[in-house]
C-alpha cells in the first residue's frame, strides 16, 4: 500500500519514464535510419539502440545498405529488324553510407518500387539503344561490350539517386525461332564447307605423299639397278681379264713344251659342250659335233683372235 501511495504522490516520474522510453528505438544491422521532425530532415542514425525526441522526431525511412538484385526480361530490335530477347540479372547497392548519399536515397523516390521501375527502364533503354546500332549476327558476340556500355551510361544516373551499379549479367540472348533456324542452317553449311575443305586438303596431302613415296621408291630402285649393273659389268670385265690372263699363261706353257696352242681351244670347246649338257634346262642348242664342224669352229675362233690381235697392234 505504501508503494502505491508513493507512486500516486510521484506520478510525474512515471510520465517522465514513459516519455523517455517512448523515444528509444533500434536500427537493424545493414540499415541506416533517416530521422525527420515536422516533415523536415533532421539526421541519420546508425545500427543499434538510438534515441529520438518522442512525439516530435519520426523514423522516416530505414535505408538498406545491403546489395540488392533484380532479374530483367525485355526485348530489343537490331539494325536489321531482328527481335532479340534478353534475360539479365542486375546487382546494385547504396553508393556509400555518407549522410548526403543516404539523403538522396531516402528522398529521391516516393517508394522502392518507383526506384526499381526507373532503374529497370533506364537499363532497358540503354541496351535497346546499343542493340539498335548492331546487326543480329553481331549481338551474340557483344555481350561484354553491352555490359560495359550500360555501366558507363547508367552509373551517372544512379549516382544522382545515391546508388551504384555493381554488376550486370546478361544470362541469355535469344532470337525468334525463324532466325534461330536460319542461323543454325548457316552454321551447319559453314561446318560442312569447312569439313569438305579439310577433307580435300587431307586427300591432296595423302596423294602428294603417296606420289613422293612412289617417286622415292622408283629413284631408289633405279639407283640400285644402276649399281647392280655397274657391279655386273665389273664382274664380267674381271672375268674376261682373268680368262685372258689364264689363256696367256697356258699358251706360254704350251709353247715352252713345244705343244700346239690349239689344244686350249679344243679344251674350251669340250668344256662348253659339257656345260650345255650339265646345266641345260630344256633349251635346245644345235651344235655340229663332227670333226669337220669342230675344225670349222676352231678356224673361226682363230680368225677372230688374229683379228683382235691385229687391231690391238694397230692401236
Amino acid at each position: 500500500m505504501q508503494f502505491f501511495s508513493w507512486l500516486l504522490e510521484h506520478w510525474y516520474l512515471l510520465v517522465l519514464l514513459a516519455f523517455f522510453f517512448s523515444g528509444l528505438f533500434t536500427i537493424n544491422q545493414g540499415y541506416i535510419g533517416v530521422i525527420t521532425m515536422f516533415g523536415k530532415y533532421r539526421r541519420i542514425v546508425r545500427p543499434g539502440l538510438n534515441f529520438k525526441i518522442p512525439f516530435l522526431e519520426v523514423v522516416f525511412k530505414k535505408v538498406s545498405s545491403q546489395n540488392r538484385s533484380v532479374e530483367l526480361e525485355f526485348q530489343a530490335v537490331t539494325n536489321d529488324q531482328a527481335n532479340v530477347y534478353f534475360k539479365s540479372m542486375l546487382l546494385y547497392a547504396v553508393q556509400n553510407e555518407q549522410e548526403e548519399t543516404i539523403k538522396k536515397v531516402a528522398f529521391k523516390f516516393i517508394a522502392d518500387k518507383d526506384l526499381m521501375q526507373a532503374l529497370i527502364r533506364t537499363i532497358e533503354g540503354n541496351i535497346r539503344s546499343f542493340v539498335a546500332t548492331k546487326k543480329q549476327a553481331e549481338v551474340l558476340g557483344l555481350r561484354r561490350e553491352i555490359v560495359q556500355y550500360v555501366k558507363v551510361e547508367v552509373d551517372h544516373s544512379l549516382e544522382e539517386w545515391g546508388y551504384h551499379l555493381m554488376d550486370l549479367q546478361i544470362n541469355d540472348i535469344t532470337f525468334d525461332k525463324l532466325i534461330l533456324d536460319s542461323m543454325s542452317k548457316v552454321v551447319a553449311s559453314n561446318n560442312l564447307k569447312a569439313a569438305a575443305e579439310n577433307e580435300g586438303q587431307a586427300l591432296l596431302i595423302t596423294k602428294t605423299k603417296a606420289a613422293e613415296a612412289d617417286g622415292n621408291a622408283i629413284k631408289i630402285s633405279a639407283e640400285a639397278e644402276k649399281e647392280a649393273a655397274r657391279l655386273r659389268g665389273q664382274g664380267v670385265a674381271l672375268f674376261r681379264k682373268e680368262v685372258a690372263m689364264g689363256m696367256t699363261e697356258a699358251a706360254e706353257q704350251l709353247k715352252l713344251a713345244n705343244l700346239d696352242t690349239n689344244v686350249i681351244l679344243f679344251s674350251m670347246w669340250t668344256e662348253a659342250i659339257k656345260n650345255f649338257a650339265e646345266y641345260g634346262k630344256g633349251n635346245v642348242i644345235f651344235l655340229d659335233g663332227s670333226a669337220e664342224g669342230m675344225e670349222r669352229t676352231m678356224k673361226q675362233i682363230q680368225a677372230l683372235m688374229v683379228k683382235q690381235a691385229g687391231t690391238i697392234e694397230k692401236d
